[in-house]
C-alpha cells in the first residue's frame, strides 16, 4: 500500500474532514489534498505529525512513506533498479 492510500484510509475511517489534518500540518487544504492524491509528497516531520492525529506506528507509516520516495527515486530505470536496490538493502544491512 501507498502512504498516500494509507492515509486516506485512515483519515476516512476516523471520519476526519481534510481540513482538519491540513491545519495540523500547518498547511492549506489544497495542499494536503495533494500529498492524499500522491501528487506531493510529505515532509518527514509531517509523517510523525500524522501519525499522531491518526493513531497508527509512527514507523509503519514511516516505511511506507520512504518506500514511495525510494520507488518514485528508481521507478524510471526499469532494468537497474531491482540490482541497486538490492545492493542498498545489503549495504544497510552491514551497517546496522
Amino acid at each position: 500500500m501507498r502512504f498516500e492510500n494509507k492515509i486516506k484510509e485512515l483519515r476516512i475511517q476516523l471520519q476526519m474532514p481534510q481540513r482538519k489534518l491540513a491545519a495540523a500540518l500547518d498547511i492549506d487544504t489544497a495542499t494536503y489534498c495533494k500529498i492524499e492524491k500522491g501528487e506531493r509528497r510529505a515532509l518527514r516531520e509531517q509523517v510523525a505529525i500524522l501519525s499522531q492525529i491518526l493513531n497508527i506506528d509512527e514507523n509503519s507509516l514511516l516505511t511506507l512513506w520512504l518506500a514511495d520516495k525510494v520507488t518514485d527515486m528508481v521507478a524510471s530505470e526499469h532494468e537497474v533498479a531491482p540490482s541497486a536496490l538490492s545492493i542498498a538493502a545489503e549495504t544497510i544491512k552491514k551497517s546496522v
